[in-house]
């Protein structure tokens, strides 16, 4: 069991370590072709510095309230287990597409495990289901996941026009997840509801600044800039009023992975403009191809850079790549970002996640998700 608490990637993420090597990696890339460089992370940029935003917004308002508030009520919505766990599927969803999958499974994470004791039982489908539910629903807009804004950093579409191409396979995927996640975890949905008294969230800067990211979100190409604003300036009063601490700021961004993440990012994205094999195997290659290639690329590399190797030239099918680059991380723990914030706030909740177990459902999930994500692509007519 003691083997199984320690994460693997502890060393290599942390905060000096990482952002040593981060750096170092940009040095040398740039060193090699300045030219290059600069294409890739004029690309890569701007997912980095929207999830920073994010991340912080979802600081404050987790010191406001409005998560734990939300997790209270879940366990006030039925007496049910599968109806309480459908409304918090759908609070998962809803949170990671407007704000993020990283700052959804940062945040969400406790309020499950919250939910689940209070219930009592086993927490599987509650700890399980955050992470595999963030990966599905960070579909639904482009700031749902920085893969999307990495790929369609060519088209430029907004969050509107985004969603009306992948509402439908969205969908599919969320829906999916949730239903499998269910089944496999029916055990602990049957547990007895221990009813707690709810208090109110506060109404303030956490709020107002989950609105206003919503906003940006939704409705701009770009949101990049505008959300790590609203970000700083939120987190700034609640470090002025000392609601929040410095530590707590550099805990939830985690510095070191994100330039980590960044540098490898835009050296493969370099690669990639130097290199045209990965390009040119994607345009030979139909959507379900696409995809199946995108998601082993992805456990392999993570899909942060595998989407900046495959995006560093216009993709044939850019939105059946998303299916694999998103979905296919929830096959291991080397996919994306979300599983290490996954694991941070699960176990800073006391849980103790295994990751084994969550590479079986995730095994179980995954073609089922994209299977079906791909056949709705397919139906809407886009790819």
């Amino acid at each position: 069991m003691a083997r199984a608490q320690r994460f693997p990637w502890r060393r290599v993420f942390g905060p000096v370590t990482g952002a040593t090597l981060g750096c170092a990696v940009l040095v040398a890339t740039f060193t090699a072709d300045f030219r290059v460089a600069r294409a890739a992370a004029g690309q890569v940029w701007s997912p980095f510095v929207l999830v920073t935003g994010l991340l912080l917004i979802g600081l404050v308002a987790n010191d406001d309230g409005v998560f734990e508030w939300l997790g209270a009520m879940l366990t006030r919505f039925s007496s049910r287990g599968s109806v309480v766990f459908a409304g918090a599927a759908a609070v998962i969803v809803a949170v990671t597409a407007t704000l993020n999958l990283d700052t959804a499974v940062a945040f969400l994470t406790p309020v499950l495990i919250h939910t689940s004791r209070r219930r009592g039982g086993d927490d599987a489908p509650w700890l399980y289901g955050v992470l595999l539910l963030a990966n599905a629903g960070s579909l639904w807009l482009p700031g749902s996941n920085l893969t999307n804004l990495i790929v369609l950093g060519h088209l430029h579409l907004t969050g509107a026009a985004f969603a009306a191409r992948m509402w439908l396979p969205a969908l599919g995927a969320s829906l999916v997840t949730a239903v499998s996640v269910a089944l496999l975890g029916r055990r602990a949905l049957v547990t007895s509801e221990v009813r707690d008294p709810v208090a109110a969230p506060s109404i303030g800067v956490g709020t107002v600044a989950v609105v206003a990211a919503v906003f940006a979100v939704i409705f701009l190409a770009n949101a990049a800039l505008p959300v790590a604003l609203i970000g700083l300036i939120a987190v700034g009063w609640h470090l002025a009023r000392r609601r929040v601490g410095l530590r707590d700021v550099v805990a939830v961004v985690g510095p070191g992975t994100l330039i980590g993440l960044f540098a490898t990012a835009v050296a493969l994205g370099a690669i990639g403009r130097v290199w045209s094999l990965p390009s040119q195997l994607l345009d030979h290659a139909g959507a379900s191809a696409t995809a199946v290639a995108a998601a082993l690329v992805a456990v392999l590399a993570n899909n942060l850079p595998a989407a900046s190797i495959f995006a560093a030239r216009v993709p044939s099918h850019p939105f059946a790549l998303l299916i694999g680059l998103n979905l296919g991380p929830n096959l291991a723990v080397s996919g994306s970002l979300a599983w290490l914030l996954w694991w941070r706030s699960a176990r800073s909740a006391g849980a103790s996640p295994s990751l084994a177990r969550a590479s079986r459902w995730g095994a179980v999930i995954t073609p089922l998700s994209m299977a079906t994500s791909l056949a709705l692509l397919a139906l809407s007519g886009r790819s």
